[in-house]
């Protein structure tokens, strides 16, 4: 992988892995937003890590991609864990340097 590659792509190893069939998914890759699978979110919906949003988000930006029903049955610490590589992805550079300068 590219750096601009490691940039658009965050892999989230989750703590409660998804079952799905006999398949066992303990890792999800979790990609930048692009703005066609923004619309119909609020962006301030997500950066406040909105279930709702996230639900509607997750399925379009993830690899495997996680279904609603399983989005719904995430551990809460995982849904926690997708949802802040989602707002890392929507902040600015800028918010970034001034929030890792006051950190």
């Amino acid at each position: 992988m590219t750096d601009q590659n490691n940039a658009e792509m965050r892999p989230v190893t989750l703590d409660a892995p998804v079952i799905r069939g006999e398949q066992k998914i303990d890792t999800v890759q979790v990609r930048m937003p692009h703005g066609g699978e923004l619309r119909g979110l609020s962006l301030s919906a997500l950066l406040n890590l909105d279930y709702g949003a996230l639900e509607t988000l997750l399925p379009r930006i993830t690899i495997p991609p996680l279904t609603k029903p399983e989005v719904a049955a995430l551990d809460p610490s995982d849904l926690i864990q997708l949802g802040s590589e989602v707002m890392d992805f929507l902040l600015p550079k800028a918010a970034k340097a001034a929030l890792s300068q006051n950190g």
